[in-house]
């Protein structure tokens, strides 16, 4: 039993921003498939998962990001699930660079059946072989994002395409935050210093959706909505340094 996953990444160009650092929503891409392979080494991914009518769903996710590596960089990821509570539970992450902790994060997930539509217990979904760490990557809360926009901007209108669709059948985690990073120009992002992102799913989304993206300046960062038919999908915030 793998109670805690490692695995070797290299920054390819396919995982660099236009600086040349590891992107956003590549982060958010490699943490979240560091899940699905650790999740299928273990006994719970989609296939197993699946016989049982039973689907992951993720409720919120986070990532602090201490220091991006370079294009050509390789680095470490870690990931391990922290012990459930009763009908939730969280998956904490790690990268390491050199030796030291680039980024760190955690996602929360729920399992829902896919018959009934309704969540299910966590008790007895991981194998009773798995050991909880105990550790946990970010301890500090989620953030809490006000979805009442009214002071805020509409940057644009993203309509999901094919590419954007898993094997869930609707939209992917990771393309939800490249979706939204849409909504930044490059000039921008060449002044933004991220030191954190959390991301909060409302609603699933499907292919030929419309979504509406917003985003609000505050005090330490950015928020950032994405509107499905008058109501919230994603919620999101942008810490900057």
């Amino acid at each position: 039993m793998i109670h805690v996953y490692e695995e070797e990444l290299k920054v390819t160009p396919g995982f660099a921003d236009a600086r040349g650092l590891l992107g956003v929503p590549d982060t958010f891409r490699a943490f979240m498939d560091m899940a699905a392979i650790h999740a299928e080494l273990i006994g719970v991914g989609f296939d197993a998962m699946a016989k049982r009518d039973m689907f992951w769903l993720t409720v919120k996710t986070r990532i602090d990001f201490i220091k991006r590596p370079r294009m050509g960089q390789g680095v470490l990821l870690r990931t391990w699930p922290e012990k459930p509570e009763r009908a939730r539970g969280n998956r904490s992450y790690e990268m390491i660079l050199n030796g030291e902790t680039a980024a760190a994060g955690k996602t929360e997930w729920a399992v829902i059946n896919v018959k009934t539509n309704r969540l299910c217990p966590l008790a007895g979904v991981y194998p009773e072989e798995l050991t909880f760490t105990g550790e946990c990557a970010c301890p500090e809360p989620f953030a809490k994002v006000d979805d009442d926009f009214s002071e805020g901007d509409e940057a644009f209108t993203y309509r999901v395409v094919s590419t954007d669709i898993d094997v869930g059948g609707h939209m992917n985690n990771a393309a939800y935050v490249r979706a939204l990073f849409a909504a930044f120009s490059n000039a921008e992002l060449e002044n933004m210093d991220i030191a954190r992102m959390d991301v909060i799913f409302r609603a699933p989304c499907y292919e030929g959706d419309e979504l509406k993206v917003w985003r609000r300046a505050e005090a330490d960062g950015i928020a950032m909505k994405m509107e499905r038919e008058g109501k919230p999908a994603i919620l999101a915030k942008v810490f900057l340094r």
